[in-house]
């Protein structure tokens, strides 16, 4: 018998792995690449919502977690996959600049808002009124990182690669088991597959479609990430990534023309030099409407858990969700309220 099943292989999934690996258990994952969004994610850490200027829900929680989280995930795949490097909002008007010092007056973001403005002459980009450094901040590659990890687990004969049938799954009081595989639990982190698991399709799990570019551009000299409506990060040899779109009607893994000549507006208003696209790239994010993962055990099969909804912020997000569900799962450690899915199964209960 093993300790874990773990249902999908992203950002959910590798983060929960990886707890459990690191507290001696066991574990088998199932992947079947039918959700990419991990792979095409941006992958930024960033503690402070720009749009409004407001703190990321428990961000320095977050930071210290994943800090010596993807140190060790580094070690093990024999691959940097943290990369530490300053975003930088750009200003465009003196109001922007007002709102910016405002904001950095508040106790939840003093931390994380430099008060000294940056008035760097990036070449290719056109920036009179200067930028705000947000402090604490980076990207992990997710791409990478889901790549080498597949293969670490590999390797060791823990990775299942094909579709998961759920009619095959047999739980008990004291287990579970599939195809032949006993286990203690399973957790299901299939991210916007989690549509078809009807263990837990009932959640309000919506997907909100991005689209970001890989771009080149010899004559933009940029060393940091530059964050407006869109984000440009430099990925070396003259490459940025770029994005993302929102889009919550669309449920495709498919790039759009819509998106593309969105990004493409929405790039023109931050750089003055040309750009050539070298690929374009889709995927769902799982998301929910009150903007917290879903995290917790079924409401009849006390072996059968959720880790998923994990949104834009999946890099941040993910060993502090994966954590507090093993907590939950091995040491009765209570969730917070705003994670856990009794927050819906006990709403739904009221109604009935």
């Amino acid at each position: 018998m093993i300790d874990y099943i773990i249902v999908g292989s992203g950002l959910a999934g590798i983060s929960f792995a990886e707890i459990a690996l690191l507290n001696n258990k066991t574990v088998v994952v199932f992947n079947d690449d039918s959700q990419n969004s991990s792979k095409v994610a941006g992958g930024l850490y960033n503690p402070v919502i720009l749009k409004r200027f407001s703190e990321v829900w428990q961000a320095q929680e977050q930071l210290q977690l994943m800090e010596g989280f993807y140190s060790r995930l580094s070690a093990k795949i024999e691959s940097k996959v943290d990369f530490k490097i300053p975003i930088l909002r750009k200003f465009f008007s003196i109001e922007e600049q007002n709102n910016w010092f405002a904001a950095s007056d508040k106790p939840a973001l003093t931390p994380f808002l430099s008060t000294s403005l940056i008035f760097n002459n990036f070449e290719g980009i056109d920036s009179p009124f200067g930028y705000g450094e947000v402090l604490q901040t980076g990207y992990v590659d997710t791409a990478l990182l889901v790549s080498e990890y597949h293969d670490y687990l590999l390797s060791h004969q823990l990775l299942r690669n094909e579709t998961f049938d759920y009619n095959d799954l047999i739980i008990d009081e004291e287990r579970v088991s599939y195809k032949g595989i006993i286990a203690r639990h399973i957790v299901f982190a299939e991210g916007f597959g989690l549509q078809a698991n009807p263990f837990f399709s009932e959640l309000p799990l919506d997907g909100t479609k991005g689209e970001l570019f890989i771009i080149k551009a010899p004559l933009l000299n940029l060393d940091v990430i530059v964050n407006t409506s869109v984000f440009i990060l430099p990925l070396g040899s003259d490459l940025f990534k770029v994005g993302a779109t929102y889009n919550w009607k669309d449920k495709t893994n498919l790039p759009t023309e819509e998106g593309r000549a969105e990004l493409i507006d929405r790039i023109k208003e931050i750089i003055s030099c040309d750009f050539e696209i070298i690929n374009h790239y889709a995927g769902v994010r799982p998301t929910v409407r009150d903007r917290r993962p879903l995290v917790g055990t079924h409401a009849e099969y006390k072996r059968v858990h959720i880790l998923n909804g994990l949104g834009t912020r999946g890099v941040m997000l993910g060993p502090a969700m994966a954590k507090a569900l093993f907590e939950n799962i091995e040491e009765d450690i209570d969730l917070d309220k705003e994670i856990d899915i009794k927050r819906f199964t006990n709403k739904r209960k009221a109604k009935s």
